[in-house]
């Protein structure tokens, strides 16, 4: 075990401003590769696709005619679509059965034909894949690029030179997700980015900056700033790289310059230093960010060309340090992680990684309370990362599910031999610039944890991390934590331990430099978890599976394990803290109590189970929370006896019925922050109000909702950017005539859209739901569903209109700028 007190500091890599011009030939879309006359240009490469669903023979042959298959624009999930002949992406037969919530992969192709200018002659062209679901082969122009099998991490091909100037060019992706190969839902397809990069042949390698602060103090940060520069030239150069540091408000505070020869085909690391003065911090409450300008010249004596490269890193001066003694300590203050797990997908979209629909699930998690996620079990999405950097969330960045022993038949581990070296590279290379990771996670429940060849691959994998990433600490996510995994976590840094608090404080005691968090942990014992972080530094927080509810694992939340048979239906795994359309579910308020102060929420008991049991359930599966629902309709209970609970963290609460005391309670640590009553159903409002003798009071109260009368629209944006990538989250609500929403009402809700926008999915919190995601209706679920709103590429107001027989209708109007 490494006994080492870790100081770190890191970056978030800046989203390059994106711009691709189109123009339209006949039906099809042809997107023009222009670059700019010197310097880098990025270029967003996900319009204007051609789809496939299924298998052919020669789908890359340049000679295929695909005017007959689907326009796409990326992300694209295919699995999240409805089955061909079908009304539903749901299928009881699917493959992936009950872990991949029923939903079916298969195999898919792309296309993309584009014009290429002959202004690319002499540029360095990279092709960039943000993520692939799963086992892609790339063509260009007929020609194989490489295959790449694991869906989870980005990858580059150098197309320079295969492109064909002042002609059409045609990209082939072809996607196999087949057979059992995931635990959870994947989705399948390019549900990521796809980028194109042109640069002057001498410029910043891929992936090649690499920036710390080793020294930071309140007056100063030292700015460690490592470049990887590459000639791809034909010619020995001289070359120049000034390196410039701006504050958030785009103002320099420090500038560095140095010299090199290169030799032709060569590249060099530059090393340079520079001081920030009276430096802000990055933080959680307060994420300020930097930014790196690199600028390359090419020098001719002491002649400097005009600037032939630039690359923008964003980043965060800070420090953290961790120990058995202090704890997690951030600038050097201590801090509990108070995190949760998230799988990747994005609920009613599926797997597509639209950069607003990640950015919206970190903002939920950091509104819920959550300072910390850890990305289950694979490295997330870009923009995910930069979302946390932006808000202020610290990550656990984890590479893989299983290694060489199998969890699936058709998993990753059929490749982990041949690619795991790549594919953590590829993780490190791309993501160690984020000041939001703190920690490198090389797998999850690894199945050979506990045999000596495990062990000796851990270390492996720990080490090739370190090399390329020495400042951050290095864990890992174990379960059935026994002495004998003691060989396993000595490769490790910080060691996760999945449900294994009752081995927090025994193993304290036989190993006290040993830093722990809860990597995983019971929903239902949520209080037991964050107590045990509380009172044992060496325990530096606690991470629920899971923060974010996911598409399959389905009912793991209710009928639990084992999974025997089929549970279909289920659909949703059923565990989150919030369900997958963003909505806070139960356990989400409990852990207010836990994390916040003046918290008062209310739940009541169902006279009968919300659903059927498993009367097979182990005791062990524990990811449930109590059966209580937001509900104060129970008509035909009239007198009788319901169990009420009242979350508060509140030093005493008092329930109140139509007015009435129904007697207050304490809640504190001794009472889990839990009021419990037992009260006799009377239509009304049943209200909870939380007081403490600073003489504040909080209350949450339920009313008995009347006939459902109206649809009500609200949007979590209603300013868009019109660049055919972002996203309006439309919340549809069924209401009685006071504006209370009715948790029965289930009406079929129709949707109508004008203007610069399209439906790109619907959903609601039904764990059951079989319903098409991508129709323009949706039934309501406890009195809500969901729509989501995706603009296209020119300016203008969206309308939106929701109709269901028997309701008033209602509309919202979007604007896209």
């Amino acid at each position: 075990m490494n006994n080492r007190i870790l100081k770190l500091s890191f970056v978030v890599i800046l989203c390059s401003l994106i711009v691709i011009s189109c123009k339209k030939t006949g039906n099809e879309m042809i997107n023009d590769l222009t670059v700019s006359k010197a310097g880098r240009t990025e270029l967003l490469f996900d319009s204007g696709w051609r789809f496939h669903r299924g298998n052919l023979d020669q789908g890359e042959a340049m000679d295929l005619d695909d005017s007959a298959w689907r326009l796409v624009d990326l992300p694209h999930d295919w699995s999240i679509e409805d089955i061909p002949g079908t009304d539903s992406p749901i299928d009881s037969n699917a493959i992936g059965g009950i872990d991949a919530g029923y939903l079916v992969g298969g195999t898919g192709w792309y296309r993309k034909n584009f014009y290429v200018k002959p202004d690319i002659r002499g540029k360095v062209i990279h092709l960039h894949f943000d993520g692939i679901y799963m086992n892609s082969d790339v063509w260009l122009n007929g020609q194989h690029l490489g295959n790449h099998p694991y869906g989870y991490t980005s990858f580059m091909h150098d197309i320079t030179g295969k492109l064909i100037p002042g002609k059409n060019n045609t990209l082939t992706v072809r996607v196999r997700n087949e057979g059992r190969n995931s635990r959870w839902y994947s989705g399948s397809g390019i549900y990521r980015h796809v980028r194109i990069s042109t640069m002057d042949p001498l410029h910043v390698d891929h992936w090649g900056t690499f920036i710390t602060t080793p020294v930071v103090s309140t007056n100063s940060a030292n700015v460690t700033v490592k470049t990887n520069i590459l000639n791809e030239s034909g010619k020995a150069t001289g070359v120049m790289l000034v390196t410039r540091i701006l504050d958030s408000e785009g103002v320099q505070v420090a500038m560095t310059e140095s010299g090199q020869n290169l030799n032709q085909g060569t590249r060099f690391e530059f090393a340079q230093n520079l001081e920030v003065v009276d430096p802000l911090m990055w933080s959680v409450e307060s994420p300020i960010l930097y930014t790196a300008v690199s600028e390359v010249y090419r020098m001719n004596g002491e002649r400097r060309s005009s600037i032939i490269d630039r690359v923008e890193n964003r980043f965060g001066i800070r420090t953290f340090s961790v120990n058995s003694k202090e704890g997690f300590l951030l600038n050097g203050k201590p801090l509990l992680l108070k995190g949760g797990c998230m799988h990747h997908d994005n609920g009613p979209l599926g797997a597509a990684a639209f950069d607003r629909a990640e950015e919206r699930r970190v903002e939920i998690m950091k509104a819920s309370g959550f300072n910390a996620i850890r990305c289950a079990h694979n490295p997330p999405s870009a923009a995910f990362l930069d979302a946390c950097d932006c808000l202020g969330i610290l990550v656990i960045d984890e590479a893989f599910d299983m290694w060489r022993e199998q969890k699936n038949p058709d998993d990753y581990h059929l490749y982990f031999d041949e690619w795991w070296q790549k594919d953590i590279a590829s993780m490190v290379l791309r993501d160690r610039n984020h000041p939001s990771i703190i920690f490198w996670s090389i797998g999850n429940e690894i199945p050979e944890r506990g045999k000596p060849e495990g062990a000796l691959l851990a270390h492996t994998l720990a080490d090739y991390i370190r090399s390329l990433d020495p400042t951050r600490p290095v864990t890992s996510a174990v379960n059935s934590v026994t002495p004998d995994k003691d060989p396993f976590f000595e490769s490790l840094d910080i060691c996760g331990y999945n449900y294994a608090i009752n081995s927090y404080v025994s193993d304290n005691k036989r190993l006290p430099d040993r830093i722990i968090y809860g990597a995983e942990s019971f929903p239902l014992e949520a209080f037991d978890y964050w107590m045990a972080a509380v009172d044992y530094p060496w325990v530096i927080g606690d991470f629920v599976w899971t923060g974010y509810d996911y598409l399959g694992e389905a009912s793991i939340g209710w009928l639990g394990y084992p999974h025997e048979g089929s549970f279909y239906p289920w659909t949703h795994a059923y565990c989150g803290d919030i369900d997958i359309c963003g909505w806070k579910r139960p356990q989400s308020y409990y852990r207010d109590a836990l994390w916040k102060e003046n918290q008062v929420s209310v739940f009541v008991k169902p006279p009968k189970p919300s659903f059927q049991l498993n009367p097979k359930k182990e005791v062990w599966s524990k990811w449930e929370w109590q059966d209580v629902v937001a509900n104060w309709n129970w008509t035909g209970h009239e007198g009788k006896m319901l169990k009420v609970e009242v979350y508060s963290s509140c030093e005493e609460v008092e329930l109140f019925l139509n007015d009435k005391s129904l007697g207050k309670k304490k809640t504190n640590r001794g009472t889990r922050w839990m009021g419990t009553w037992d009260v006799a159903y009377q239509p009304g409002v049943l209200k909870a109000v939380g007081y403490n003798s600073s003489g504040e009071k909080t209350f949450c109260e339920l009313k008995t909702a009347g006939e459902s009368k109206k649809i009500v629209l609200s949007a979590d944006r209603k300013l868009i950017k019109a660049d055919g990538q972002d996203l309006s989250y439309i919340t549809v609500d069924i209401l009685d005539d006071n504006g209370v929403r009715n948790p029965l009402a289930q009406n079929i809700i129709h949707f109508e859209i004008e203007g610069p926008g399209t439906i790109i999915a619907v959903g609601s919190s039904n764990p059951m739901g079989i319903e098409s995601f991508i129709q323009p209706f949706r039934k309501a679920y406890h009195g809500r569903c969901q729509v989501i709103i995706k603009s296209e590429s020119k300016p203008g107001e969206i309308s939106l209109k929701a109709i269901s027989d028997g309701l008033q209708s209602s509309e919202i109007t979007i604007s896209a700028l």
